[in-house]
């Protein structure tokens, strides 16, 4: 590993902003992604992981190579829910499209998680944009990976209310027992929750903006975008779609954009209206050590100066 060359592994299921979030990844030299690895979430497994052959073909020079692996079709222990009001059916309602440019590998998501952590102990960082699945998989196959990956950052949770629930976030509550796992785990941990994604609104100014360049990339992102918007604005009166998953690849990029909490965070697990529910001790209140770093406040607008020039550097 370089300074200048972090390696990653996005785990997501793509839907639009992780098909963002992925092109912000593959345009940042920054990062060097070892592999992309889907779940189920917005759309089943099928569907996220043809997505995500689909968001390798839009990714340029720097995605060409990088392997794809299946992971978990559902919860570890409920059953699967969609977002297809939120992402569609196909979980990219985007025309001209490219195909993806190979098959997923056979090697499951869980194992490969495994398999590049020990290959370089303390060096991969797992971004995950969608529920935790994969990564409670591999922590029950692999206990040591705990001590192994020098960093998870994940999207999901928040410090407040929920999107899915008054109480839980999408993520978390997809997979709420799978988020326990990980939580209650001891690795590096931060989580990029609502409470600062939903200050990151791709209104239609910023939408325009990644237009500009020409390039299909920004073309099928804003498009992806402008469908996303639509939802936003029906249920939050919003005049763009949150930059949820985004956020967490800039957060790994460049952590000084958000300001980070060192928190106790626990995830609520009992069936009842707090079901996925990241629970954040704000005020120390419990006398528990923290467990993750929570973010806390963004720099919204030099999050998007960031997102809109890298977009335009791919073709």
């Amino acid at each position: 590993m370089t300074p200048a060359s972090l390696p990653v592994i996005l785990d997501g299921d793509p839907g639009v902003d992780d098909a963002a979030a992925w092109l912000l990844a593959f345009a940042s030299p920054e990062l060097r992604v070892l592999g992309v690895t889907t779940t189920h979430g917005n759309v089943g497994l099928d569907r996220t992981t043809h997505n995500a052959g689909v968001i390798l073909a839009l990714g340029g020079k720097a995605a060409r190579g990088v392997p794809l692996f299946a992971g978990a079709d559902r919860p570890l222990l409920r059953a699967p829910e969609e977002a297809h009001a939120v992402h569609g059916h196909s979980g990219l309602p985007a025309r001209d499209l490219p195909a993806p440019l190979r098959p997923p590998e056979a090697e499951h998501a869980a194992l490969f998680l495994i398999r590049a952590a020990r290959a370089a102990p303390g060096e991969v960082t797992l971004i995950a944009t969608g529920p935790l699945t994969n990564l409670a998989l591999a922590l029950r196959l692999a206990p040591d990976l705990a001590g192994l990956l020098r960093e998870v950052v994940w999207m999901g949770g928040g410090t407040g209310q929920g999107n899915r629930t008054p109480a839980a976030e999408a993520n978390a509550l997809t997979d709420p027992h799978a988020a326990a796992v990980v939580f209650g785990s001891g690795m590096p941990l931060r989580m990029v929750g609502l409470n600062v994604t939903m200050r990151c609104i791709a209104g239609p100014e910023r939408v325009a903006a990644l237009r500009a360049p020409g390039n299909r990339a920004g073309a099928v992102t804003a498009e992806l975008l402008e469908f996303y918007a639509d939802f936003y604005r029906r249920r939050y009166g919003l005049s763009g779609g949150a930059m949820h998953d985004p956020l967490a690849v800039a957060a790994a990029l460049r952590p000084e954009l958000l300001t980070w909490q060192a928190l106790p965070v626990t995830v609520d697990t009992a069936e009842g209206p707090n079901l996925g529910r990241t629970v954040c001790d704000l005020y120390g209140v419990t006398g528990a050590p923290a467990n993750a770093r929570v973010a806390v406040d963004v720099d919204a607008p030099a999050f998007f100066e960031l997102f809109t020039e890298r977009l335009a550097r791919l073709p």
